[in-house]
């Protein structure tokens, strides 16, 4: 597909927003550019559920779960990114069966047992502040794989290894196994399973569920030509092969509550012609916006591992701009945002209404804080560090 018209960051004035409130959100063409209505810490109201900033941590897999049980790691690692001021924190991909894990270390949601302990992180970051979400996945094809620091291949079946699961019998790369074509039988068990998974997320105390369509997992497979080479009701046209994300997000806005947000990461492209791309992407997001779907969370890529992909600065910015412009729908922006007034002029002109922050928030867990300072914000500090903090500032 031709990226021409997707490298740059849209200012204001090229915005083409209707000036109307159509999505929740005034349109970018109604911001003054020099003093913005809304900027990165503006609260967001999505449903009955207000973020204080549009700072989240996106969803990044530690890879440190046993038998998908949530432990300390994780509760510190979630944990003190909700001290660090972000508005919304977001558990990794959360596997909806066993079967659906990318590796052992995977969180799991699949099983009663995985409830208290990811009840326990939950409770945590919302005593701070911040909305807490999990989101909820399926591996597929690229299931059964070692830890990345242990190379991250396939599994041996001395290792553990697992049968995979994908909308056809084509591996994700030549040393890959190859996976088995689910039937109708196997497609509405993976429905049911990510319907369970939201019920116990609901008993778990989570504020907002995301579904994980992107980066070649199960339901980003279903989507791409490339991976789904099926005949059937699930495979074909772009009606067929949206139809089990689809089917997957009506029967999760129908087990949760009216309030509460439900959110979708796709990848906006596969970043190979002939592949999933962004006009697919816009019309996909205004299907899953008549779901009821709150906000899409746009990534890229992760489908097949030759793709070339122009990563840089805020690489996927644009795309998110184009859906939420084309699709009058919430979007979250993510992909190499670091730097405090890069995040900011995403919101500001319009480009996307969330901006999610991945690495940089594993090397700097009180980013949010310190983005406040460098944006001459007024900093919002825990109460058991502000006083200590502020004391020291006046010195």
């Amino acid at each position: 597909m031709s990226t021409e018209n997707l490298t740059n960051l849209p200012s204001v004035a090229q915005q083409k927003l209707e000036s109307s409130n159509t999505y929740g959100v005034q349109s970018a063409c109604l911001h003054d550019q020099e003093i913005p209505e809304l900027d990165l810490f503006s609260p967001l109201k999505i449903r009955d559920l207000t973020l204080r900033n549009r700072v989240a941590m996106s969803p990044m897999c530690q890879y440190s779960a046993e038998n998908g049980v949530a432990n300390d790691w994780h509760f510190v690692h979630l944990g003190s990114r909700a001290v660090g001021g972000a508005g919304l924190i977001m558990v990794e991909a959360t596997a909806v069966t066993s079967q659906g894990r990318i590796t052992p270390g995977d969180l799991g949601i699949w099983d009663d047992a995985h409830i208290e302990p990811l009840a326990r992180i939950a409770r945590f970051v919302r005593q701070q502040g911040a909305v807490v979400g999990i989101q909820l996945a399926h591996a597929g094809r690229k299931a059964s794989s070692n830890l990345p620091w242990l190379g991250g291949k396939p599994l041996t079946p001395e290792q553990g290894a697992w049968e995979t699961v994908a909308p056809s019998s084509i591996g994700f790369n030549e040393n890959s196994p190859v996976p088995i074509a689910l039937d109708e039988r196997g497609i509405e068990e993976v429905i049911t399973a990510f319907v369970t998974a939201t019920e116990r997320a609901l008993q778990a105390g989570f504020q907002m569920i995301e579904i994980h369509a992107a980066h070649g997992y199960l339901l980003h497979s279903f989507l791409s030509p490339l991976s789904n080479q099926r005949t059937d009701n699930f495979g074909g046209s772009l009606e067929n092969r949206m139809r089990l994300l689809l089917e997957v997000a009506r029967r999760i806005r129908a087990t949760i509550p009216e309030g509460m947000p439900l959110f979708v990461r796709i990848s906006a492209t596969d970043w190979v012609e002939g592949g999933w791309d962004i006009e697919q992407s816009v019309i996909l997001s205004r299907e899953l916006k008549v779901l009821g779907v709150d906000l899409i969370d746009v990534s890229t890529g992760g489908l097949v591992p030759h793709a070339k992909i122009p990563v840089d600065k805020g690489y996927q910015v644009p795309f998110a701009a184009k859906i939420r412009q084309e699709a009058q729908i919430y979007t979250a922006a993510v992909g190499l945002i670091t730097e405090a007034e890069y995040a900011n002029q995403i919101i500001t002109r319009g480009c996307a209404d969330l901006v999610l922050v991945g690495r940089e928030l594993l090397r700097d867990p009180y980013w949010p804080i310190h983005a406040q300072c460098s944006l001459d914000e007024e900093t919002d500090w825990p109460v058991a560090y502000g006083y200590a903090v502020k004391r020291q500032k006046r010195r």
